[in-house]
């Protein structure tokens, strides 16, 4: 017997999709557009499509009988008890959204499936997904943290996911640095995404180009277009050895080793995935993260203190998703 389920990552611009056997791991995936336009009726019917169409083709090799279920990884805060989906961000128009039970309903209505769906943030899914198949496979406890875009996290602990009581533990994006500080993220002044997000990262970039009197060499790769300027940009300059670009990694890596101190002196964790795009710079922001990370702890604090690369890539979603299902 081996188990197998449909794994979804469903963000504001595209769904990945993944039939994951709990031995093999992903046997058949699909990567599509969200057809965001389309609201949320639309939406529930392309994933619905999208499950259907992977649960008929998986059957082919799979027994039928070894199928878990479809699990939903969802941009947004997630009631797990209650299927409900809140506020997702690039999703226009969506608000409070029942989308467990309309998933299910519609698999039904449409596909004549009877398809059990389990529904959880994001982040949360992705830190499982690491939990069970990637970098945290040895940790009892640690956080993941997720730098794109913006900054996600998920907490494991004793090998199982931490929600807190109303589904919202782990948003460290939303950890307070400078309660004093310009950026704003959700209407909340100096948190933890406005300085290491990615538009974060950017203007402070440019804001040191424009301050150094010797100019920086990244220009050249946005053609001296700043407003195309990107931290891939920034990671690339900085390996060739631009002295303000390794200042902004340095800086990046130091405000995250910050946050993180401050969730070792609250929840003893002491182990760190590092996921996202962003985090492709590796010891650009590893390094400088793991030493801010010591000198914002005490001494008694530093036994076990560990940062790690994600190893699922964008993949972790779909695997998570899927984990959630085999229980």
């Amino acid at each position: 017997m081996s188990r197998w389920a449909i794994g979804i990552d469903f963000g504001g611009t595209a769904i990945k999709a993944g039939v994951v056997s709990e031995e093999r791991g992903i046997l058949i995936e699909r990567r599509v557009l969200t057809d965001t336009a389309s609201g949320t009726a639309g939406i529930v019917a392309q994933l619905s499509g999208i499950i259907a169409d992977l649960y008929r083709k998986a059957s082919k090799i799979m027994e039928p009988g070894d199928f878990a279920g479809a699990g939903v990884g969802a941009p947004g805060a997630v009631d797990v008890d209650n299927g409900s989906l809140s506020y997702p961000p690039n999703l226009p128009g969506w608000t409070v959204f029942p989308l467990r039970d309309e998933l299910q309903k519609c698999l039904m209505q449409n596909e004549a499936l009877s398809i059990s769906v389990v529904l959880d943030n994001d982040a949360n899914v992705a830190a499982f997904g690491e939990a069970i198949y990637g970098a945290g496979r040895e940790f009892s406890d640690f956080l993941m943290v997720t730098l794109g875009t913006g900054v996600g996290g998920g907490i494991v602990l004793n090998r199982k996911l931490y929600r807190g009581p109303h589904g919202t533990a782990g948003e460290v994006g939303f950890m307070i640095i400078d309660f004093e500080g310009t950026g704003i993220h959700g209407g909340i002044r100096g948190t933890l995404e406005s300085f290491i997000g990615k538009k974060g990262i950017v203007a402070h970039a440019r804001q040191m180009i424009d301050g150094s009197s010797t100019g920086s060499s990244v220009g050249k790769l946005c053609d001296d277009d700043y407003t195309r300027l990107s931290p891939r940009h920034l990671e690339y300059a900085a390996h060739e050895g631009d002295e303000v670009c390794l200042a902004v990694w340095d800086r990046v890596g130091s405000i995250l080793g910050v946050g993180l101190a401050n969730v070792t002196a609250l929840m003893d964790i002491r182990k760190f995935v590092i996921g996202g795009g962003i985090s492709a710079a590796g010891n650009l922001i590893f390094v400088p993260a793991l030493d801010q990370l010591r000198r914002s702890t005490l001494p008694t604090m530093h036994e076990g203190l560990e940062l790690v690369p994600a190893l699922l890539g964008n993949k972790a979603g779909m695997y998570g998703a899927s984990a959630l299902c085999f229980g």
